[in-house]
């Protein structure tokens, strides 16, 4: 009869606990936790109260990335006329968050700078001559380009790339210049730079594109692309050295197929890529950032739900939609998706907790 009794108080508790747990998160606290975990990009040169970008910055968005093109017409500006410019939106941008709003572009040099000098911003050579010049001029470059940011209100990197130029014809990553080099020493002594640089302004670099897009034959942009005959361990050279060495505050996971890693997802939606191995085995505790979810890599394979599900199941913390290459994602979209996911119980909430908490503290550093 006591021990029945003990079952029936512990059975008590238990349903009670749940029921605390549950309601220590209301539906409104679940969607700005889901907010915070993404990243968006927008059409503007400046924002008022009626945009939609300004609503869902309100609503918690974690972060928004900028363009200086709109994609569809080259001679229209979707984001960056000129830096007087790009500082009044900056500001706007972050007086309407509640929170340290994480403001990105992708200036790498090269093909691949957003801010570029003839709107007066600094030019920066891409990264296969910088590394030809030697470590004084790469101190130089990235410091110039660090200080443009800073000015600017930009907080966020997508940069530096730690692809090794393994494949010469690599259309995607090598023939543009893009990497440092073949060798992964070469890689982490350039991209250290760039990243410390980075640092004393205040800016967050990202590590990109784990596991590595050195040695592929495809673009992810456009397609499908499978490097497991291609890729090699010595990929994971630059991330193992700059995590242990506390230089990797953000790293971005890569739309590439790999079997011998993972027989049925690509790395963005791999638990094997992102959990497995870029946390348990490498260590990793930062926050893993994805690519834009709307390459064609993902979104002709998977649709919202299974994209958003395995994405962060998988342990990617923010998820990215540039709104370049496809129909606008809303931020509704998202969260009403992963809500209903979260309460189907498809996703955890402790997932959800958790990768706020990395955000949180990336914030916070």
């Amino acid at each position: 009869m006591q021990k029945s009794f003990l079952v029936l108080v512990v059975l008590i508790c238990s349903i009670f606990s749940n029921l605390f747990a549950n309601e220590t998160y209301s539906k409104k606290d679940i969607e700005k936790m889901i907010s915070k975990m993404v990243i968006l990009g927008f059409n503007g040169e400046n924002v008022s109260s009626k945009d939609e970008i300004y609503k869902n910055i309100k609503a918690g968005l974690g972060g928004v990335i900028l363009f200086d093109k709109d994609p569809n017409d080259k001679n229209k500006v979707k984001n960056v006329r000129n830096k007087e410019q790009l500082k009044t939106l900056t500001s706007q941008l972050q007086a309407i968050s509640n929170q340290k709003l994480l403001i990105g572009i992708d200036q790498e040099g090269g093909i691949v700078q957003r801010l570029k000098s003839s709107d007066g911003f600094v030019n920066t050579p891409k990264a296969s001559e910088v590394a030809l010049k030697g470590e004084t001029f790469a101190k130089q470059t990235y410091k110039n380009l660090a200080v443009d940011l800073s000015e600017s209100g930009i907080n966020l990197d997508f940069a530096p790339v730690v692809d090794l130029a393994i494949n010469k014809n690599n259309k995607v990553i090598v023939t543009r210049g893009r990497s440092f080099g073949e060798s992964s020493k070469e890689v982490i002594k350039y991209s250290s730079i760039f990243i410390d640089e980075l640092k004393k302004e205040q800016v967050i670099s990202v590590l990109k594109h784990f596991p590595g897009h050195g040695s592929s034959l495809a673009d992810s942009h456009l397609g499908f692309v499978d490097i497991t005959k291609t890729w090699s361990e010595k990929e994971l050279e630059p991330y193992k050295y700059l995590i242990n060495n506390k230089k990797a505050n953000m790293i971005m996971t890569a739309h590439v197929f790999n079997e011998k890693l993972d027989k049925n997802y690509p790395a963005t939606l791999s638990y094997n890529i992102n959990t497995n191995l870029l946390r348990n085995k490498l260590g990793f505790d930062g926050v893993l950032v994805s690519d834009d979810l709307q390459m064609y890599a993902i979104s002709k394979h998977y649709d919202l739900k299974q994209t958003l599900t395995l994405a962060i199941n998988s342990g990617v913390d923010m998820l990215l939609f540039a709104n370049q290459l496809a129909k606008p994602i809303t931020l509704k979209q998202i969260v009403d998706v992963v809500y209903a996911q979260v309460l189907s119980e498809q996703i955890s909430l402790e997932t959800i907790i958790k990768a706020n908490k990395r955000i949180d503290s990336l914030l916070a550093k």
